[in-house]
């Protein structure tokens, strides 16, 4: 390697460091933070469960799926499931989801505010208060902006939330202070500020080649450097130190 191709490499790792030095500090700071978070903290999930078991019997679903499914030209799935003290028939068409009432075969009403209430601190799984419980039509981001969901959050530590589903008022995610710091350096890592989502965007494709680049150029500094010592003359015998 010639001098002069050393002198590039020089040049070119000091510009590309001040470029990048930032954005690696992100990296390593954010690698650093998300992965001393446990993942199961971070999803909540000993805030509060997404499900409940189903405490009814089979024998207690009572109503006639057929008068049910008499309803719909084409059916997708029937589950058995539960709101509260109901037993739930839910079918799903290519409409959308449908409730109905595991004993009368009555189509379920939306839930009100006092029963999303109940529900949501039937799931929790600390002791905490609510301090707030709103039917948003748009969701914040940290429920992917769904539309049309109650969001429920409570005095802890960590502001658990619940988000849950106008129409069903099943428990769609469970956020919390330590999802949204491991959202925020996840954030930073991937460098995507609007969605947080897309990890092939223009930008972090960007400054990782240049990353690249920044590291081939050290790695010729480097060898510069073992160059220069093996061309260091040996000292005679006898030679003062």
């Amino acid at each position: 390697m010639n001098k002069r191709m050393f002198k590039y490499a020089r040049k070119g790792h000091k510009w590309l460091g001040y470029l990048l030095a930032l954005q690696i500090f992100f990296w390593l700071l954010g690698g650093l933070v998300m992965s001393s978070l446990p993942l199961e903290k971070v999803h909540g999930k000993h805030l509060a469960n997404r499900s409940l078991s189903n405490p009814f019997l089979v024998s207690e679903y009572s109503a006639s799926i057929d008068k049910i499914t008499a309803q719909f030209e084409q059916i997708e799935s029937i589950k058995y499931s539960h709101f509260l003290e109901s037993p739930i028939i839910e079918v799903t068409a290519p409409s959308g989801s449908f409730n109905f009432d595991g004993r009368t075969g009555d189509k379920m009403p939306a839930p009100n505010k006092a029963q999303i209430i109940e529900n949501a601190r039937t799931h929790l799984l600390i002791n905490a208060n609510i301090t707030q419980a709103q039917l948003l039509t748009k969701g914040p981001r940290e429920v992917a902006h769904k539309a049309n969901v109650w969001q429920v959050s409570f005095d802890d530590w960590l502001t658990t939330t619940l988000y849950l589903d106008s129409q069903t008022g099943k428990v769609i995610t469970v956020r919390s202070s330590l999802w949204r710091i491991f959202d925020f350096f996840w954030m930073l890592h991937i460098m995507d500020y609007d969605e947080r989502e897309n990890f092939n965007n223009p930008l972090l494709i960007s400054f990782s080649a240049t990353s690249v680049l920044f590291c081939i150029t050290g790695i010729i500094l480097l060898l510069q450097n073992i160059r220069l010592k093996r061309k260091k003359p040996a000292k005679r015998a006898g030679q003062s130190k």
